[in-house]
Parts: C-alpha cells; structure tokens; sequence
C-alpha cells in the first residue's frame, strides 16, 4: 500500500430544493472511493487505476492530476487534502505522494508484508492516523496504526503498535469513514465478524474503551462509517454483498467522557446497506449513501427517509459532495 502527497479541489452549486443532486462531469470512468471537501471550491477526489482529480472552481473543471510513477492499478480508497496545493492519499494496495498535481515523492509504504491498509485521517494540526487490517498471529492479532505529527511526511508506530483485534474483526475501506478524529480521541468502527466501535486517545497512552453497537455481522458485514455532532455518533454499515438488507444498517449512540458509547438502533432504518455517513450542520440533517440510495434523518439517525431524488450508486459522500462508481460526482444542497 502507498500514500500519496498532492493537491486536489472541489466545489458546490445552489438548490431552492429541500434536497437536490447536480452532478457534475469528473471526466473519468475510475471508481471514486476518495472526497475530502476543504469548502472554498476546494476539495479532493481519488479512486482507482491511479485516478486523483482537482478543481479549483467548484467543481465546473476537474483536472485529473498525473498518475504517480507504476501506479496505474493503485486504487486510491482514502485522501485528505491541507489546502489546494497539498494533500495525501492512501492506496489500499501497496503506498506515494505529491505537491501540485504534478510532481509525486513516496512517504511510506506498508511494512507489513501482508498489511492492508483501511484508513487515513488527520486533525486541524497535521497529526495523522493510519489504520489496517490485523496483522499477527491467530489470538494475537492488532489492528496497526500508524502515526504522524508532519502532516503525513514521516509515519511512526505509537507505542503500542496497534489495538487488540477481536476474531474476525477489520475495517471496511469503503468510503474512508470507518475512523473519525474527534475531540482529541480516534474513533474506529469495525465489521467482518466483529461490529464494534473503538475509541482511544490519539497517542494510544491509555487502554481503549470498546463498544458493540447492534450493526450487522457477518464476513461482509458490519460497520462501515461513523460521523459524529457534538457527542452524538451515527453509525451506518449492513452487509455489502447483501445491498438490499435493511436490518443491521444504522445506530445512534451518545459518548461519555470516557469514550464509551450508548447506541440504540434505527427505528425506521436505511433502506439498504451504507458505506458512508456525513451531518449537514445547516440542515441539522444526517445522510447516508450507498450503492441502492440515499437516506436521510434529522433525529440523530433513529429515523431514516429514502431521497431517491439523490440518486444512488453512491461510495462515499465529504459534504457537499458525493462520489461513486464510473467517475460519478455529485454536488447535495439541502434546506431547512
């Protein structure tokens, strides 16, 4: 897996409508798992086949930034953008980086032999997280992070090097959701046997606090991406080989001061598996994208409605914009 450095942007267009899609031309077929939205007209975009794309014009051009060096079947899953000049991106293969959408350098690459990487997030100082799949033997095996403090140049491992993995529990690297920074903690959500929601101190000094809320199970299931308001976190998820199955596919949980959580599962769920999540501060309203749709709450995601006029087909969503599969972009406007 590699990690990429470079510049992206992004932007947004008006609607008079309580919810509306316009999309927009990416120029690409590549599947889009990668949004990070800086506002301003600047966000980033990333998916497969090496694909990174930049506008600087709210989104009227994006301009497909030079494929890095050997990295034409890299699939992007994750970027995080500084400004409109730089950012770093996360391959779920094997990892590089970039300053102006032109020129790449390497900054670190998996040391895990067998590693797979699942996400990739910073705060609003340069401190960064990286987290994979377990690696280790059967029994024994932790999730491995990986840490920051140069805004992604150098990565170390904290000590400990990762936190205990529970059997059959990874992360999805779905939409680049499935970890949140909040408040000086690191939040993790995990699936594939093991639903649980993990939260520990950004420098992993003290034990984390681990939570089970009531998501789907299964080998191809679980949680796949949490967003949070104040100390209310949605969490959204279901089984991506089932896209279809409502059950198991949203909580609404409320954190202590410790990091444990209280979660009670959606009254009226999504309306079929989701990969990510986002809060709409302006609309007070939760959204949830996935392949079959879009739902939306405004209780703190005990109550979900399907906006079909928000299409579907749908990866991962940095408000407001939504990416998908065959180079979809689009733009969400919401109202009150």
């Amino acid at each position: 897996m590699r990690m990429l450095r470079f510049a992206l942007t992004m932007a947004l267009t008006a609607s008079a409508l309580p919810a509306q899609l316009t999309l927009q031309e990416s120029h690409t077929t590549a599947s889009l798992r990668g949004i990070d939205s800086l506002g301003g007209g600047v966000a980033w975009a990333s998916g497969t086949a090496g694909t990174v794309l930049r506008t600087t014009d709210g989104g009227s051009n994006w301009q497909p930034c030079t494929v890095p060096p050997n990295a034409e079947k890299l699939d992007f899953r994750a970027v995080q953008a500084f400004d409109d000049k730089t950012a770093v991106a996360m391959s779920a293969g094997a990892g590089d980086a970039s300053d102006g959408c032109r020129t790449w350098k390497l900054v670190f690459s998996n040391p895990d032999r067998n590693g797979f990487w699942d996400g990739l997030r910073f705060d609003g100082t340069g401190l960064g997280l990286l987290v994979g799949d377990p690696v280790g033997d059967p029994g024994q095996a932790s999730l491995p992070i990986f840490l920051s403090e140069d805004g992604g140049n150098t990565w170390r491992r904290p000590e400990p090097k990762g936190i205990r993995a529970e059997p059959n529990q990874s992360l999805f690297a779905a939409s680049n959701s499935s970890m949140l920074i909040d408040r000086g903690r690191v939040v993790l959500l995990t699936g594939g046997g093991t639903t649980a929601l993990i939260s520990a101190d950004l420098h992993f000094a003290t034990p984390p606090a681990y939570s089970h809320p009531d998501l789907a199970r299964g080998e191809s299931a679980g949680g796949f991406s949490v967003a949070s308001e104040g100390d209310v976190f949605v969490a959204v998820g279901g089984d991506y080989k089932a896209p279809g199955q409502t059950a198991g596919t949203a909580v609404s949980c409320v954190s202590d001061r410790r990091g444990d959580f209280t979660c009670r599962s959606a009254k009226t769920p999504p309306h079929g598996y989701r990969s990510a999540v986002a809060y709409d501060a302006a609309s007070k309203t939760w959204i949830a994208v996935g392949p079959t749709g879009v739902d939306l709450s405004s209780d703190s995601g005990l109550y979900w409605r399907a906006a079909a006029e928000l299409g579907a087909d749908w990866n991962a969503i940095s408000l407001p914009f939504v990416v998908g599969s065959k180079g979809r972009i689009g733009v969400i406007t919401l109202t009150k």
